[in-house]
């Protein structure tokens, strides 16, 4: 046998293990990821473009399977089968993922964020923290997209604090600092499952809820209230998290372009939803909600103990770090308002 011969045969198991281990690492990961919005919404549609836009850059190697509509579970279920592997991510409320990084409660305090100059203001100088602190968590987020000011929906009308004690008021179940803020206004939450809401409005067992308007409208809860008082309760935000274990199988080149993508989709998203929460506002009173508006004094009186709730709910994970540096954000914007007003 010439040595030729015996290069050939000696070369050709290398060969082959080289092959297959080109074949495994160019193998498609598909993403599985679950949200309760039901599937037909303008933002759902931007995701399974954007999705879609990824496998095509790819060249295959990136795959995402949507699962909509609550079929995996509420967000809390979600979280739960992310961290089994049955989901390797989820398109859920902020606020569901406080375990892997506290802080991003800060935005969901009630009654701090006037208007949305202050909230343009402070997210452009705090998003990057949340984002970073979730990644240290293990959790890869990309841009944060507004879900928008919760407005309280009810079945009598609520223009005072003193009002709150007539109303039984939905909490999200497993919430635990929501269900504190909430019982911090003198109200007695009744924790239910995203899907258990609409029976709940039904049947009587709650009679208020305090949602964004496109929520409302899209989980059809506005039917079964009479009542919306004009006041942002509370900045609700959501995002993309993917299990950061699965998202640095990829290459380094293929999480460049996930990132990319779905960052512009999700600020695209982000915007959309700000418009469209003031068609679903408008949308809400012309079926026939009734407006409720807090006088100066109420007002004043909101803002009291919501300034209160933000004390009590410190020491549960957000820190005082965070807690002062949107006082000091808010302030500042609040500042250059005014200087901008005077001129």
């Amino acid at each position: 046998m010439n040595n030729n011969k015996i290069a050939s045969l000696l070369l050709a198991p290398l060969l082959m293990l080289a092959s297959a281990f080109y074949a495994h690492s160019a193998a498609a990961t598909t993403f599985k990821i679950a949200t309760v919005s039901p599937d037909g919404l303008g933002w759902m549609k931007k995701l399974r473009d954007g999705t879609q836009l990824i496998q095509t850059r790819t060249e295959g190697r990136v795959k995402f399977k949507i699962y909509p509509g609550g079929v995996q579970g509420d967000d809390f279920t979600v979280l739960r089968k992310m961290r089994i592997g049955q989901l390797q991510g989820g398109a859920v409320a902020a606020s569901t993922l406080t375990r892997f990084y506290p802080d991003l409660q800060v935005y969901n305090m009630p009654l701090q964020f006037r208007d949305q100059t202050e909230v343009d203001y402070v997210r452009a100088r705090m998003d990057a923290q949340i984002i970073s602190g979730l990644d240290a968590g293990g959790i890869v987020s990309f841009s944060l997209a507004e879900t928008g000011f919760a407005y309280m929906m009810t079945n009598t009308p609520v223009a005072s604090i003193d009002d709150l004690k007539q109303i039984k008021a939905w909490v999200p179940d497993g919430d635990p600092i929501s269900a504190k803020l909430i019982k911090s206004f003198g109200i007695s939450p009744i924790p239910l499952g995203l899907p258990d809401v609409l029976a709940g409005l039904q049947t009587g067992l709650i009679d208020a809820v305090a949602v964004p308007p496109i929520v409302a409208l899209a989980l059809q809860w506005h039917n079964h209230v009479k009542y919306v008082t004009r006041l942002p309760l509370m900045y609700i935000y959501s995002m993309l998290a993917l299990d950061k274990a699965a998202f640095e199988k990829l290459s380094v080149a293929d999480q460049a372009v996930v990132r990319e993508v779905l960052n512009g989709v999700f600020a695209e998203i982000d915007a959309d939803n700000r418009q469209d929460n003031v068609k679903a506002y408008e949308a809400l009173l012309a079926q026939g909600l009734k407006e409720i508006k807090p006088n100066a004094e109420q007002l004043l009186s909101w803002r009291a103990q919501a300034d209160l709730s933000v004390g009590q709910v410190k020491g549960d994970g957000v820190s005082q770090a965070s807690l002062d540096l949107i006082q000091q954000y808010l302030q500042q914007s609040r500042e250059l308002n005014q200087s901008g007003a005077a001129r």
